[in-house]
């Protein structure tokens, strides 16, 4: 072995540490999403919707304007052929225009009676001026107005009695004993046969000089009264009849005061039934208005449909389809508006 020795030099040790592979993450169950409503479907069932509150009463109603076209070129009458829509509508237009005739007439009278008021006093301060009243012939829109006057007027009076009589009707099985038999009695007495009473004692009753009212408005508003009062009576003796006694027994036990008792129970309980009575109770009133204005001429849709029977020329065939639609479409708004102030006060009461 030589002198000279071999050094066997050894490498340090490496401190540092080889980073680990972490093995890959072991993928989770896939956990079942709910199911959500793709937007194509969410769409086309709006459009589903759309189509059934819209599309099919449109379409009911041109299948109905068809067929009305079709089958009115086929009859001919007494007054001639059968007018179509086209005819018809352009006889709501003619009477349209003449109203707008008519009201510049009235204009037109109105400012000349102010001129010459006016003339009369610049040359006689002290001179008496007298303001006329325009006297001419209502036109069709007039006679719309005063039928809706007359059966709102007749349906407040309704309101008026039916509500508290079935109020008490509900409350008191003694009262509702005693008012049931007259109620089932005047119950179905027509129209025509409450008119001509009516007519007679409005005339021997209401005797002045200078009436508030005409007589012949509130013959049509009493004789719609008379009649339209029933559903409401019934309805709302039904509705305050069905409460719950459990609710008039805590009332009893709390000692509650008549009027809380009415406006927080009573009330409450019995609207929806309520206020279904009133709604029947103006489609009635205003079908009843319509033929008490026909039998006793008192001015009126009604009137207006008999002066055009009588007529008889070319053009009161059609005038007579517009006055069956015109009665036929304030019918149903009638019925929407009473429809709304039902959601709104029971919305109110929900809350």
């Amino acid at each position: 072995m030589s002198s000279s020795t071999l050094a066997i030099v050894r490498e340090p040790e490496s401190t540092e540490v080889a980073p680990q592979v972490s093995p890959p993450p072991v993928p989770e169950k896939a956990r079942p999403q709910e199911p959500q409503r793709p937007q194509r479907l969410s769409r086309l069932f709006a459009s589903i919707d759309l189509w059934r509150q819209a599309g099919i009463p449109l379409l009911a109603i041109a299948v109905f304007l068809f067929a009305w076209s079709q089958v009115s070129s086929r009859i001919q009458t007494s007054l001639g052929q059968i007018p179509g829509p086209i005819a018809v509508a352009q006889q709501a237009y003619s009477l349209w225009l003449d109203h707008k005739a008519e009201r510049e007439k009235a204009a037109a009278f109105y400012e000349r009676q102010e001129k010459r008021n006016a003339a009369k006093l610049a040359s006689n301060p002290d001179a008496e001026i007298r303001f006329v009243k325009y006297t001419g012939k209502p036109t069709y829109i007039d006679q719309i107005l005063t039928s809706l006057k007359t059966v709102f007027t007749g349906f407040v009076l309704a309101t008026l009695v039916a509500v508290p009589l079935g109020i008490l009707c509900g409350l008191s099985s003694t009262i509702n004993a005693s008012l049931n038999l007259l109620i089932q009695i005047f119950k179905p007495v027509s129209p025509l046969a409450w008119l001509p009473l009516v007519t007679i004692i409005v005339s021997a009753v209401y005797v002045t000089a200078d009436p508030m009212f005409e007589k012949s408005f509130l013959i049509s508003a009493i004789t719609v009264t008379l009649c339209s009062l029933w559903p409401t009576l019934i309805n709302t003796g039904l509705g305050v009849g069905s409460i719950d006694r459990d609710l008039l027994n805590v009332a009893r036990v709390l000692q509650l005061k008549w009027s809380t008792k009415l406006f927080k129970l009573v009330l409450p309980s019995s609207l929806p039934l309520i206020f279904t009575g009133m709604r029947l109770s103006l489609g009635v009133g205003w079908m009843v208005l319509i033929a008490a204005e026909m039998l006793a001429q008192n001015p009126g849709l009604g009137k207006f449909v008999w002066d055009e029977f009588q007529n008889g020329s070319s053009e009161s065939l059609a005038r007579l389809m517009v006055a069956v639609l015109t009665i036929g479409i304030i019918g149903f708004l009638l019925d929407r508006v009473m429809h709304t102030v039902q959601s709104l006060l029971d919305f109110g009461v929900r809350r």
